[in-house]
């Protein structure tokens, strides 16, 4: 039986993450620090925007690898719970749920402890490529963590979405690798909109300023640069027909800093949303602001957001911080 077509794809990683705040130290031997607060909360570049899509009002199909464990258990019920179609979710027996320990400081920086687990596992066989096939967006995340994946395969992937007119966003974890821009680079083509955080963009080419990066990337194949640059907003950037290249760039909201865990995946959310709503690319970042602008406040990466009303009118009355060009 053919299941029927969705809003959104989002495929990749699935983590468990655990956290807790605020944390200043480390405690030494076996000795105990009191803090606020514990949470669990599903997370990682294409369960953590799964999240947020379905708080926005999306119907959002997840694919990726979960362990037969218990906390593999809480992911599939968490998502259900949020109205998720989680038949694209395929379990890994002896392997256990990719999971981070994310302490978080006072100042919402969040060092983290990782493992890969299941993410590792998720294979082109576990994919329903025909649902993707007709998915309206395929929104894929975690490209570096899923080495069964990475590289060709991600490209086979993306290309055939691509070749059934589903629009194509891209998010990746970029760790310190010698190889990163052979690993991604021939699903490059394939990409609508290249959506990392400006500081990955870097990593993977090995260029700094900000415009050289932008234009690295477009020539590389990409239709749109979205970097994501923490309080310094966001740069969303294209060619135009004129063979330039047009740069919007869009400051960041001014909030309460609680934690900056799944900042990124929620601003993937709402700019996916203003494309789904037919908005323009400036408008669509700045949904993506707002959802980041609402997560941060609070913590993990389910914070803050409530529904898509709510985040359009925090899009409309919150304060932008200053922005350096």
């Amino acid at each position: 039986m053919t299941s029927p077509a969705v809003d959104v794809v989002s495929l990749g990683i699935h983590i468990l993450d655990v956290l807790g705040r605020p944390v200043t130290r480390f405690p030494p031997r076996q000795d105990v620090d009191l803090i606020d607060e514990i949470r669990l909360t599903v997370a990682g570049t294409a369960a953590g925007t799964s999240v947020d899509l379905a708080k926005l009002g999306v119907d959002v199909l997840a694919m990726g690898a979960i362990g037969d464990d218990a906390a593999g258990n809480f992911i599939f019920d968490t998502m259900a719970r949020h109205g998720i179609d989680t038949a694209g979710l395929r379990r890994k027996p002896g392997v256990q749920t990719s999971a981070t320990m994310l302490p978080i400081r006072p100042n919402g920086e969040r060092p983290a402890l990782h493992v890969l687990g299941a993410n590792a596992e998720l294979t082109l066989a576990d994919l329903d490529q025909e649902a993707i096939g007709r998915a309206r967006h395929l929104h894929f995340g975690g490209t570096y963590l899923m080495p069964k994946l990475d590289g060709a395969p991600t490209a086979e992937i993306l290309a055939r979405a691509r070749a059934n007119s589903t629009t194509v966003t891209l998010d990746l974890i970029a760790i310190d690798r010698p190889d990163l821009l052979p690993v991604i680079e021939p699903a490059l083509p394939h990409v609508d909109f290249f959506m990392p955080g400006l500081d990955e963009a870097r990593m993977i080419c090995g260029i700094q300023e900000r415009g050289d990066v932008i234009r690295f990337f477009l020539e590389k194949g990409v239709g749109c640069t979205v970097f994501k640059m923490g309080e310094e907003g966001s740069s969303i950037a294209r060619q135009n027909g004129a063979g330039g290249i047009e740069e919007i760039r869009l400051p960041a909201f001014k909030v309460s800093v609680v934690d900056s865990t799944g900042c990124g995946d929620a601003y993937c959310a709402g700019f996916i949303v203003g494309l789904l709503q037919g908005w323009d690319l400036e408008r669509a970042g700045r949904l993506g602001t707002a959802a980041a602008g609402l997560v941060i406040q609070g913590l993990g990466s389910d914070a803050g957001i409530v529904d898509l009303e709510q985040t359009i009118a925090f899009m409309e009355t919150a304060h932008p911080l200053p922005m350096a060009r």
